[in-house]
């Protein structure tokens, strides 16, 4: 790291890597109906297109910086629902063991675990950049970072 948050990401038609399935989330999140599969096909290009549509955005179907910081939900302790299951989806990409048993499980309840791991993300980043606040609160900052790849192996 190179003391800033890493650049938001730009995926599109064609694109099934990370961090797709999070952006399926998070569309979710926002109303839009989309299988969380991964692939961005043409049903999440339609998704984003009406995202960004219904957000005053140009709709290109390309999620790059003003798509995603529209797009993410502020999230914390108590929230619960598909906005949480995309951060929880980035501590799974985070997870080296192979085994999606371990760590923060994708189920969309922001409690004690999830808590733990955004904070230790925050607190890990910190280290590089000070501007990150460690309060467990998924802000357009901490989303950047996570959607970005920023502490992935």
């Amino acid at each position: 790291m190179s003391g800033t948050i890493s650049a938001w990401p730009v995926v599109k038609n064609g694109s099934n890597a990370h961090p797709v399935k999070t952006l399926q989330y998070l569309l979710r999140a926002r109303g839009h109906s989309v299988v969380v599969d991964g692939v961005f096909g043409p049903r999440t290009e339609a998704a984003v297109r009406g995202f960004q549509t219904g957000s005053g955005l140009a709709a290109d179907g390309i999620v790059g910086p003003i798509t995603w910081a529209a797009l993410v939900v502020l999230v914390k302790k108590g929230s619960h629902g598909d906005a949480v299951r995309g951060v929880q989806e980035e501590f799974q990409f985070r997870n080296q063991s192979g085994d999606p048993s371990i760590g923060v499980q994708v189920d969309g309840i922001f409690g004690p675990k999830t808590d733990a791991a955004v904070r230790g993300f925050q607190q890990a980043l910190s280290l590089d950049i000070p501007s990150v606040t460690i309060d467990g609160v998924v802000g357009p900052m901490t989303w950047q970072a996570l959607v970005s790849g920023m502490l992935s192996f």
